[in-house]
């Protein structure tokens, strides 16, 4: 399918933060660009503060003079709706309130030609519900840009129920032209980004609601030892709280109250308290130059063992026994674990240290240690720990000694099913499963934009593909028995996937 040619009109409504960057984006790509805003006076002011980012993009070495000066010639604000009747695009980035975007399209509808194609940026309301009054919906898509615009490559092409395969496909090819990283998906709660991610910050505030870390060591451990660019705290924070509680709380109404996407009651406390980040001073944490900067809880340098035993298989964490090995630590290989069940590392006293699986630590029955699951072990620069009660002091000692000789700082948490990176990574890997099992997205574009929409270190259907889908399988089920809500209970594509899997290796 062609792509809307530079030269046709793209026209923008709406003119805040995400009206201005998708606006850049179309008049770099060659576009004149009309911007329109419902406020007198706005689109003139959008228009001079997007003259000032062409001004800084050549002070940058990014534009030339010459395009820049041809870009500002292309760029024109509009008083009147009336004027964006020659654009072959329009794109809407204003209120997030249904009515507003319905009200706004129908009067479109009466202005532009029939051939122009009508996009909404919208985060969080159904597509085609926004197109649910049009006479001609088929043209209809969704065009979710991530903010800001102009500098991250992924576009949420969304299609409506109505929405014409060839509206969404030349939209498609529109956003690659103008140098981003579409992915084509369906009108579901969230998309493909903002539903697949809810774990990762749902699971965070669930370990802070129930005490066992605090906000900036669960940040450190998903950085320092899951591999994220940034902790969930401190990204919402970045977000702006409530805009994260507002989309949480949409995804979960629109799911008819799914216990997977349940918000937290900290989260809106926070909100209710005016503690919304970053543009208030303070969210999670609190800004500006006298600031204190809050510090993850980190253990006291211990004395490593002088050797420990290994049994069985280690599986996602099979890395460890050779680090030990390189940090000086005697390791003795035993096999007395059971065949295809997670083999331990054990200490002098007898303590077992195993991977988190799902399940607390005193429910073993004996002292036992869960560690946290890593990206990658041997680059991971932090592993939380979390001890069962009956655990003897000198024992937690030896494990902290364990981990530091490796290099790792070491946080100590409370006793919580699936600790922080393992929890969460079960959860992303399922929600990835179960989205394109119900065709939202092919599985390589929820990889994709998992990876450019959020910066993940691993696209969670790769990541699932490399632990395994019986590991997350358990995981979840062992979560499934500790918290029996629903929450955990696993997807029926995780089971099938994992039943394939285990035919596979018979």
């Amino acid at each position: 399918m062609t792509a809307i040619e530079p030269g046709r009109v793209v026209a923008v409504v709406g003119t805040g933060t995400m009206g201005q960057g998708i606006a850049q984006v179309a008049l770099v790509a060659g576009h004149p660009v009309r911007l329109y805003d419902a406020v007198p006076g706005r689109a003139e002011q959008a228009a001079t503060t997007l003259a000032g980012r062409l001004d800084r993009l050549v002070e940058k070495g990014r534009l030339d003079a010459v395009a820049r000066d041809a870009a500002r010639a292309r760029l024109h604000p509009a008083r009147d709706l009336a004027e964006l009747a020659d654009a072959a695009l329009v794109v809407e980035a204003v209120l997030e309130e249904l009515s507003v975007k319905r009200e706004l399209f129908a009067a479109l509808e009466d202005i532009v030609a029939d051939d122009c194609l009508l996009a909404t940026n919208t985060s969080s309301l159904s597509v085609t519900a926004v197109a649910g009054a049009l006479r001609h919906p088929g043209r209809f898509v969704g065009l979710h840009f991530f903010n800001p615009a102009p500098l991250l490559p992924l576009v949420e092409v969304v299609s409506g129920f109505a929405t014409d395969e060839t509206a969404a496909e030349r939209t498609h090819a529109t956003a690659l032209t103008w140098g981003k990283t579409p992915v084509r998906c369906a009108d579901t709660p969230g998309f493909v980004v903002n539903r697949v991610a809810r774990p990762f910050y749902a699971e965070a505030l669930r370990v802070y609601e129930e005490r066992a870390a605090d906000p900036a060591t669960i940040d450190a451990v998903l950085r320092e030892c899951g591999g994220f660019r940034m902790g969930p705290f401190e990204l919402t924070d970045l977000i702006g709280q409530d805009v994260n509680e507002a989309v949480t709380r949409s995804v979960w109404e629109s799911f008819f109250q799914d216990p997977k996407f349940t918000p937290s009651l900290a989260q809106r406390r926070l909100v209710e308290s005016g503690r919304l980040g970053r543009k208030s001073g303070r969210g999670w944490y609190a800004y500006g130059e006298d600031a204190p900067k809050a510090a993850a809880h980190t253990a006291e340098p211990e004395k490593a063992p002088a050797s420990v035993i290994v049994q069985g298989e280690l599986f996602a964490a099979d890395a460890l026994p050779g680090l030990i090995e390189e940090a000086g630590i005697g390791v003795t290989r035993e096999d007395d674990a059971v065949s295809g069940c997670p083999g331990w590392i054990e200490l002098s006293d007898g303590t077992r240290l195993f991977l988190a699986d799902g399940s607390a630590a005193d429910d073993a029955g004996m002292p036992v240690i869960h560690f946290d699951l890593a990206l990658d072990y041997r680059e991971a620069t932090r592993i939380a720990l979390a001890p069962a009660a009956r655990v003897a002091e000198a024992a937690l000692k030896e494990a902290i000694g364990l981990f530091q000789a490796l290099g790792k700082d070491v946080s100590v948490i409370g006793d919580i099913p699936g600790l922080i990176v393992a929890r969460t990574v079960a959860m992303l890997v399922d929600f990835a499963l179960d989205a394109a099992a119900r065709h939202v997205a092919a599985p390589e574009d929820i990889d994709l934009a998992m990876r450019l929409g959020v910066n993940y270190p691993r696209g969670p259907l790769d990541w699932g593909d490399r632990l395994g889908a019986r590991w997350a399988l358990d995981t979840l089920e062992a979560l499934h028995e500790e918290y029996p809500t629903g929450r955990y209970a696993p997807s029926q594509a995780l089971r099938r996937l994992a039943a394939a899997q285990e035919d596979d290796e018979s």
